[in-house]
């Protein structure tokens, strides 16, 4: 699968209280959150994303509260998947099982930067920046992950779905 949209970039250790903040949390419905997504750190997100857009981050990304409502919101509002120097890892549990890829890229993220267009073959762990045509090598993500995010999360590829 190839995914490729225009990046937000944030900085190191973006919790989950930046990605969708707890006074929205009295909300399951996944375009509510979306409506919210990283209003504390960006207040101009949740109006400007468009869908199939990436976001790229530093180190731990999604540190803090083991909040499922985080990796939701990010979905919902359109982003196919997320580029991080790394990730916390009840986060990367919680996208896996929403069926958000996760790409950890190390310390070559710090030279993707906002604006830029990316591209990702989660099959072959290639990732792109179409803007510099710098290419970068990842482990790419197992079948049963992409086969979990094709399926539109967990549940549904339990149950033999697809998304």
């Amino acid at each position: 699968m190839i995914l490729e949209g225009r990046v937000w970039r944030y900085g190191d250790n973006v919790d989950t209280d930046v990605i969708i903040p707890a006074r929205y949390l009295n909300s399951a419905d996944p375009k509510e959150l979306a409506t919210h997504c990283m209003e504390d750190i960006d207040p101009t997100f949740a109006g400007k994303v468009k869908v199939g857009d990436i976001i790229v981050a530093g180190r731990n990304f999604g540190c803090g509260s083991s909040r499922e409502h985080a990796p939701v919101a990010i979905k919902a509002s359109g982003v196919p998947c997320v580029i991080a120097d790394s990730f916390a890892r009840i986060f990367y549990r919680n996208a896996i099982n929403i069926g958000l890829p996760l790409i950890e890229l190390g310390e070559a993220v710090a030279e993707i930067h906002n604006g830029d267009a990316v591209q990702i073959d989660l099959d072959t762990g290639l990732v792109k920046n179409v803007t510099t045509g710098k290419s970068y090598q990842v482990q790419p993500l197992p079948d049963f992950i992409q086969e979990i995010a094709s399926a539109g999360g967990l549940i549904n590829y339990v149950k033999g779905g697809r998304a």
